[in-house]
């Protein structure tokens, strides 16, 4: 990520994205610890931190329809409707990125998540887009004027697309976002992105000390600076994270396809979630200035989601999202008849879709929720095809090895 920096998303096991619950109460803790006009100068160093674009004005006029709110809640002005965030991790390789990638020209979208909330906000949705997928990828609006040519590609294209020359993030960004819009009928009503590069991947896993992993089998990949894991419970250093959920060859690390290393980055962000639990950050305020000033200086996003207010306002009304209804989802998919390295959607994807536009449920509800099943697009699809996986809760993955 270009300008960029930091994190996928991050989910409590029992309340959706814990390090901006926590910072809920980071004005209180700033101004005992440090004074009122420490604090301020805190917050203003957090908010120059982020690198901010809005993109609305990149994603035309042919768009998905936009949902109506039913409610409003005073700290979040998008309660009431459900809301969708496209997370991108970007493989652009300049300055430290080089160092940990290896240095290569352009950016390409190396991850895609689409985060939906529902309006509620008792549910949290993560759909991965295999890079590898193939799609039609609009002809895409630059902030300087020029416009790129419509033309079908493996997903990740798009991002590269919108970078242009100028390698703009915000416009790579905002093509990446057309594209899904226009290949899913779903819709980014608040044009809301984050994007992450490995060097703020990595700060923020070091802020936290590292993340603890089970690893399933001992991994040995030299492509992915020359990563070598035992089997059995590890705790992974930010450089090391960054390989381990890079890597795609080498033993250990399955069929090397693209979805088999997505379905490894979402047992890691489960991981994490449990690990920003697990971490009480309010009673450390050096820990929690030191993972706040990583996050921040690791983003690139829409101005909703690029001030500290905007994000206290969501973390507020999803702090009681339960860790059961905090779903992980691979886009279902299949080889493509034209190229066995590229993948195309199945039509158990496109029921995906449906339901996130519709802001039903992706997935059967889980044991002991309240979550009504979906009805309204039909029963939520088994989303395992050839090259897809069941979905991920929080609240399913393993603390522990074995």
């Amino acid at each position: 990520m270009p300008v960029i920096r930091t994190a996928a998303i991050r989910h409590s096991h029992r309340r959706l994205a814990p390090p901006f619950a926590r910072a809920l109460a980071f004005g209180t803790t700033a101004i005992l610890v440090l004074g009122a006009g420490a604090a301020v100068a805190v917050y203003a160093h957090l908010a120059h931190n982020i690198d901010s674009a809005d993109v609305t004005g990149l994603l035309g006029h042919d768009r998905p329809a936009a949902a109506p709110a039913t409610s409003a809640d005073p700290d979040d002005p998008n309660a009431g409707r459900p809301r969708n965030i496209l997370l991108l991790g970007s493989d652009q390789r300049d300055g430290a990125n080089a160092a940990l990638g290896g240095e290569v020209d352009g950016m390409r979208s190396d991850t895609a998540i689409v985060l939906h909330l529902s309006a509620d906000r008792a549910r949290a949705e993560a759909v991965s887009i295999p890079r590898d997928l193939l799609v039609d990828i609009p002809a895409c609006e630059r902030s300087d004027g020029t416009l790129s040519r419509a033309h079908h590609d493996q997903f990740n294209d798009a991002f590269a697309t919108g970078a242009g020359g100028a390698q703009v993030t915000a416009n790579a960004a905002a093509c990446a976002m057309k594209t899904v819009e226009q290949n899913t009928g779903i819709r980014f009503d608040t044009s809301d992105y984050l994007v992450l590069t490995f060097d703020g991947f990595v700060h923020m896993i070091d802020a936290l000390g590292g993340i603890e992993v089970c690893i399933p089998n001992d991994i040995d990949s030299p492509d992915a600076n020359h990563l070598t894991l035992s089997a059995g419970l590890q705790t992974l250093d930010g450089p090391t994270a960054i390989s381990y959920v890079r890597a795609r060859k080498g033993k250990g690390l399955g069929d090397g396809s693209d979805t088999a290393r997505i379905a490894r980055q979402q047992q890691f962000l489960a991981a994490t979630v449990r690990a920003v639990q697990a971490k009480n950050l309010l009673t450390d305020a050096p820990a929690l200035l030191r993972f706040l000033d990583a996050a921040t200086s690791s983003v690139s996003a829409s101005p909703g989601l690029a001030s500290i207010p905007a994000l206290v306002g969501l973390a507020s009304s999803l702090r009681d999202t339960a860790s059961g209804n905090v779903t992980f989802l691979t886009v279902p998919s299949a080889p493509a008849p034209s190229d066995k390295n590229r993948v195309v959607m199945t039509s158990a994807a496109a029921a995906v879709w449906a339901n996130l536009a519709a802001d039903l449920p992706i997935a059967p509800a889980a044991s002991g929720s309240t979550e009504e099943s979906p009805s309204a697009v039909g029963a939520a699809p088994d989303p395992v095809a050839p090259h897809g996986k069941a979905p991920l809760r929080v609240s399913d993955v393993p603390s522990a090895c074995g």
